[in-house]
Parts: C-alpha cells; sequence; structure tokens
C-alpha cells in the first residue's frame, strides 16, 4: 500500500469539484467560510473554478471535472486533494481519469459520500491509500466538531487513534447563514449484532454504501485485486449508508456476498442509517440480522460514526485498522503498512 505524504503548515491543498459546486447562497458562504478557516490554519489552497457553479448538481460538465481531478494530481505544487462536496454524479467522471497519472503521482484524495465514486478505486486499484469523512464544505461551519479536528489531524499526521463521539444529529440545523454547526441531539451508543464488545483487525476498505454497490463489478472496481493482495491481513468493511432502505440494503448486501466480497472479511461496520424507511417493519438490527450478514459468524458494529447523520470518522482506506468497542464506545486505530 503506498501512503502518500501528510501535509503540513504552507502545504498547498487543492480542492477539486468532482461532483458538485455550490447550489445555493448557503453553500457559498460555508466554501468562503471553510477558506478563510484552513488559510489561517497556514495551509495554501488551489481551488476550483467551478466551486461555486451547479448545474443539475454537477459544477461543471464531466469531463471538464475529470480534467480538473487530473490535473491536480499532476500539479507538484498540490499536497494533497480534498473534494469539495457530495452528489449524485461523479461516477461520470470515472472513464475520463488517468488512473496512471493517478499512480505517478500519488497524494492523498480526500473526502465524502460521492467522492466514495474515486476513492474506492484509486484505493483498490490504484494501491493507494485515500482518506473518508469529511469534504471541503464541512469545514465551513461556524465552529469546529471534535470529528473536523479529527479530520485535521489525520491528515498531517499526528493522530492515527481516533475516539468515537458522544452525540450525533438527528435532524440538520435549520440553514440561517450556512455555516451552522452539527445539531447534536442523540446519544452515539455503537451496537453490535451479537451484543457482545468486540475489536475487529484488517485491512480497511469503505465508503458510500450507495456508490459502491454502483461500482460493483463495473472496471472501476479493484476489489479482488485488494483482496488478492491482502487477503492475509484481513478485510474489513465499512459502510455509510446515505439513502438505500433498510429493505435496499439486505439486498445490496446479498450481492456483495454473491460476488464474494464477505469470504476473507474480518469484520464489518455500518453507519447509522440516514435512510430507514422500510415496508416490512425492520429496524437497523433485524435488517442486518435477517440478511447475509446474520450467516456470516463475524462480528458487525453498526451505529457507527461513520455516517451521513453527523459527525463521521475520518478513515484512511487500505490502512491496517484496530477498531475496538467497548460499553457502546468505540475507538479506531490506523498502521501504515
Amino acid at each position: 500500500m503506498i501512503y502518500p505524504k501528510f501535509i503540513k503548515k504552507g502545504d498547498t491543498i487543492g480542492v477539486a469539484a468532482p461532483s458538485n459546486g455550490a447550489d445555493d447562497e448557503f453553500k457559498i458562504n460555508k466554501y468562503n467560510n471553510a477558506k478563510k478557516r484552513l488559510e489561517s490554519l497556514g495551509f495554501k489552497l488551489n481551488i476550483s473554478k467551478n466551486i461555486n457553479k451547479s448545474y443539475k448538481a454537477r459544477s461543471a460538465d464531466k469531463i471538464t471535472r475529470a480534467k480538473e481531478m487530473n490535473d491536480m494530481f499532476k500539479n507538484k505544487d498540490i499536497d494533497l486533494i480534498i473534494c469539495a462536496s457530495g452528489g449524485e454524479f461523479m461516477m461520470e467522471i470515472l472513464p475520463y481519469i488517468d488512473f496512471d497519472n493517478i499512480k505517478n503521482h500519488p497524494k492523498y484524495l480526500c473526502g465524502f459520500s460521492d467522492p466514495t465514486n474515486l476513492l474506492y478505486p484509486v484505493t483498490t486499484l490504484c494501491d493507494i491509500a485515500t482518506i473518508y469523512g469529511s469534504n471541503f464544505t464541512h469545514f465551513g461551519t461556524e465552529n469546529l466538531h471534535q470529528s473536523q479536528e479529527d479530520f485535521l489531524d489525520l491528515i498531517k499526521g499526528e493522530k492515527l487513534s481516533i475516539d468515537g463521539y458522544d452525540f450525533y444529529e438527528k435532524e440538520r440545523s435549520k440553514k440561517i447563514t450556512g455555516l451552522e454547526d452539527f445539531n447534536l441531539s442523540e446519544l452515539v451508543e455503537y451496537k453490535t449484532l451479537d451484543g457482545k464488545d468486540t475489536i475487529i483487525k484488517g485491512r480497511i476498505i469503505g465508503g458510500c454504501f450507495d456508490v459502491i454497490n454502483d461500482l460493483l463489478g463495473t472496471k472501476y472496481d479493484g476489489f479482488k485485486l485488494f483482496e488478492k493482495k491482502y487477503k492475509k491481513d484481513g478485510i474489513i468493511w465499512y459502510f455509510d449508508n446515505c439513502n438505500k432502505s433498510y429493505d435496499d440494503t439486505i439486498l445490496v448486501l446479498l450481492r456483495f456476498k454473491e460476488f464474494g466480497y464477505f469470504d476473507n472479511c474480518n469484520g464489518i461496520i455500518f453507519g447509522r442509517f440516514a435512510n430507514t424507511e422500510t415496508y416490512v417493519d425492520y429496524d437497523t438490527l433485524t435488517c442486518l440480522k435477517e440478511s447475509v450478514l446474520g450467516d456470516l459468524n463475524i462480528p458487525v458494529i453498526y451505529d457507527a460514526d461513520v455516517s451521513h447523520k453527523y459527525p463521521c470518522l475520518p478513515i484512511i482506506n487500505g490502512s491496517i485498522a484496530t477498531i475496538k468497542v467497548s460499553n457502546k464506545k468505540c475507538n479506531i486505530s490506523f498502521e501504515l503498512k
């Protein structure tokens, strides 16, 4: 696994817009505040010229978005790339991404949600670690949450062991300025399918559950290569479920099993479901137990801080992760080997 260099004060962060840009004044305010904050922390920024544009949830046409990403990887003055925001259609750019260019110019690519479309292929196809958990827009809140502080410490290489958080937001804050902090109202409780404390260790990979389902079995899905190389480590899957209902989740997990993607799995982590719709009276526990996960005989953690119901832990895709759950609390640590 290739681990690009961490960044330090004075380094340049490339802010790409490979998915959506700003689709309202609130998001523009948030981008501007994120720029101000990261510059105040000592970073230089190379920001996409399309960051404040949005047409049908796209910052620009697919070729322009792909070229921007290719250019940022090639640019020797850019030390790390973070995606501006999530969206819906980042998958469109993949045919135009130069993966050889990425291999020749490895640097950390960071993002959350739709950017899984590139983070997952870069780690599984190019054997380069990526970082999930935050987009540029996350740093535009009035105050930084501990998860945002942890992300910044992680990309500087200053913190490779992170504790889960105390509260999460069930509903987003009402937008007044666009700079609203997380609306933390609910107690975080890490849970397991068997109700017991657990420790899982292995090579971690994952991201937005919806996106990985879309990529499954395509030429941008390098999981079989990843698994073959790191089989002896065992695989940890983590899933941030944005839009899949409980009923859909059961069918998606069946696809994973039929592809053989759980064959060398040491454990699975599910974040809090953002969509809790069901036609057959499921909750998270019964959904996961009655899916194929109930038959795998491996630890399954759920209601984790890997979710669109913020906050979200930063995770280094491709690293050796150790996840400890005890008394409904969690710690995750990363080894770069």
